[in-house]
């Protein structure tokens, strides 16, 4: 009775010693199953309440349910993890995975890009799909990768860009916005659009536009309604101008280095997710453009229509004298023009 007592002891202790042993190699797997995850930490300057935010929930959504378990998204809004700008650079040092990529932005390392910053271009949403959706698209975001590694994934329309004003005034051609203090991003590609529309380009972050609008810091800035809406600068305001200058695009990107590392399966999730996000954005930012206007006059602003024709001259000149049109790609601008 001992010796069998004693086995079936060890037996159980063997047995106990292993249950252990297997529940704290479990213990110490969980944490690197749950780290296998790859995280994409997404920065946006966004607001809430604005549809290119909204978005990234739709992507989160979208790949969650193609690739579950797959990657760990994590939605940073209100430029709270980088400053607007500062994302392409902070993707390039490893430290953000996706972001929104703006002509802009693209045209500090690839000037040929500097095309999509010059006012009047792109005609409208459904040209500039097709534009960056076609070969157009796939030469020059081939040539973004090499430069500044980053793989773009679907192009989103941030709106037709408008001026907004903080006290109304009569606006026919550029010169009646001459020694308004107009707020752009702060890049000279940005600033240099808005001398072009006749104004005193103003560096300034997006996050500090309404206040500066409240206190006088600025006199006016520009954005597609939606935005002006969403960022509530219709409450700072009292005119918006509708110059139509700048159909805006912005771009769904990925660090190439994450992109790299991905398989197949898990690359053809994430470019859907993207596509998803942006054909959300682009759908009910059309249809919000088309109903706005309405909403801002009950807000008591008054909405105004300038000589179009007296901007868009004004505009293309200035930069067919400028250096950016230099390094536009031959034929270029042909191109985008003939794109139906």
């Amino acid at each position: 009775m001992q010796t069998r007592f004693s086995t079936s002891s060890g037996a159980l202790s063997r047995r106990s010693l292993l249950g252990a042993g297997a529940a704290t190699a479990l213990a110490h797997c969980l944490p690197a199953m749950a780290q296998s995850k790859t995280v994409l930490r997404i920065s946006s300057p966004a607001v809430p309440d604005d549809w290119h935010a909204k978005m990234w929930t739709v992507f989160k959504e979208s790949l969650d349910k193609a690739a579950p378990n797959q990657f760990d998204v994590q939605i940073h809004l209100n430029a709270s993890l980088f400053k607007q700008g500062a994302e392409p650079a902070a993707m390039a040092r490893g430290n953000l995975e996706l972001t929104t990529v703006s002509a802009f932005d693209m045209a500090k390392l690839v000037p040929e890009f500097s095309i999509f910053t010059a006012g009047y271009i792109v005609r409208d949403p459904q040209h500039q799909q097709k534009v960056f959706n076609g070969p157009i698209g796939d030469e020059l975001f081939k040539t973004v990768a090499e430069k500044m590694e980053i793989t773009v994934l679907s192009t989103a329309y941030l709106g037709t860009r408008q001026v907004n004003l903080r006290e109304a005034r009569n606006v026919r051609t550029p010169a009646d916005l001459k020694g308004i203090k107009l707020r752009m991003p702060g890049s000279k590609e940005w600033l240099f659009l808005g001398e072009t529309l006749g104004a005193t380009a103003t560096p300034l972050a997006f996050g500090e536009v309404y206040m500066g609008l409240k206190t006088g810091t600025i006199d006016g800035q520009d954005n597609p309604l939606p935005t002006v809406r969403a960022a509530k600068f219709y409450e700072v305001t009292k005119q918006l101008v509708l110059t139509n200058h700048l159909v805006d695009s912005l771009h769904i990107a990925i660090a190439s280095k994450t992109w790299n590392g991905m398989t197949a399966a898990q690359k053809q999730a994430v470019k859907a997710a993207a596509q998803a996000a942006a054909s959300f954005n682009n759908d009910n930012r059309i249809k919000e453009e088309a109903q706005i206007i309405d909403f801002f006059k009950q807000q008591g602003l008054q909405v105004s229509t300038p000589y179009v024709e007296a901007f868009r001259k004004s505009v293309q000149d200035a930069y067919a004298k400028s250096d950016y049109a230099k390094v536009w790609t031959k034929g270029m601008l042909e191109r985008i023009n003939n794109t139906r």
